[in-house]
Order: structure tokens, then C-alpha cells, then sequence
């Protein structure tokens, strides 16, 4: 299990914004997934999406990785953010914008 550990690290610290999701951004596979990847694009920001159903071990190694039972879960610089709904609630507020411009992070329609 450390090879997919390494390999999530990796993701996490290479790429500024990761979407750890079922499907991809282009063909989300849930709903959840979905909602994210449609806040990603409303704000404008770069991320990568990465497909969990595409490897069992990935799916549960991204679960241990931040010890967060559900996906998709999203990653800024690093740092885990949360899932769906604290992603939807931070869009809302307009936290998750402040959070990646805050990391350095180009948004759509910001100064």
C-alpha cells in the first residue's frame, strides 16, 4: 500500500489544485464528484482530476491518505480541503476563492 501512498503524495504536493473524484472532469461518475468538478470550472481555476474508480487500491488509498471516508476530496497546495458539501459551502460563502487566491491560485473574475 506505500507505493499508492507515494503515489498520492506525489499528486498532492506536484499539482497546486487535485480533485481526487469517481470519473473524470470531463465525464464525471457521481454526483458528488460532479457537483466539485462544476464549482472548479465556475471559479476558473487549473486542477487536476483524478479518477478513483480507475484502481481499487487508489480508492481506499485516498481515503486513508487523509483519513476521510467519502470522495471526491479536494486538495489545494497540499493541504486537504474537505469533500462535496464543505467545498459547496466554502463556494458559497466565497471562502474557496479566498482560500485559492490566498494560495497564490488565478481565479475567474478576480482582481
Amino acid at each position: 500500500m506505500s507505493g499508492i501512498n507515494d503515489f498520492i503524495d506525489a499528486e498532492v504536493k506536484t499539482n497546486d489544485v487535485v480533485l481526487f473524484m469517481k470519473g473524470t472532469p470531463q465525464f464525471p461518475q457521481c454526483g458528488f464528484s460532479g457537483q466539485v468538478v462544476q464549482i472548479l470550472d465556475y471559479v476558473g481555476v487549473d486542477y487536476k482530476g483524478i479518477n478513483v474508480l480507475a484502481d481499487a487500491d487508489l480508492r481506499q488509498g485516498i481515503k486513508d491518505y487523509s483519513s476521510w471516508p467519502t470522495i471526491p476530496q479536494l486538495y489545494v497546495k497540499g493541504e486537504f480541503v474537505g469533500g462535496c458539501d464543505i467545498v459547496r459551502e466554502m463556494f458559497q460563502a466565497g471562502e474557496l476563492q479566498s482560500l485559492l487566491q490566498g494560495q497564490g491560485i488565478s481565479v475567474k473574475g478576480a482582481a
